[in-house]
């Protein structure tokens, strides 16, 4: 398939290459949409620890920027408990459901 080419007004013309036109196979499943979210929870922990050591070991003297991204991390974890207390009680709650 082709580039796909609108007229504009005037003398503009735009020009849209085929990845941007056919879509995308979308991956919302919520099985990788929780990937994600332990994978941005893991990598807000790790920015922090370096962000950390490198305050302690003398690199950088920001301590306001280390505090906000342990803040960042912290809440960010205690978001992702919450969600697997509710995924373990709907769980448990569809194993107490009779057929």
């Amino acid at each position: 398939m082709a580039d796909l080419t609108v007229k504009g007004v005037g003398n503009t013309d735009w020009t849209f290459p085929k990845e941007m036109t056919t879509p995308k196979k979308a991956d919302t499943g919520f099985g990788e949409v929780l990937k994600k979210s332990i994978a941005a929870v893991n990598d807000r922990a790790n920015k922090a620890d370096s962000l950390v050591e490198g305050l302690v070991e003398g690199r950088h003297a920001n301590i306001h920027e280390t505090m906000i991204a342990m803040e960042e991390a912290n809440i960010s974890f205690r978001l992702l408990t919450r969600v697997q207390n509710k995924l373990v009680s709907a769980y448990q709650e569809v194993m107490r459901m009779q057929v």
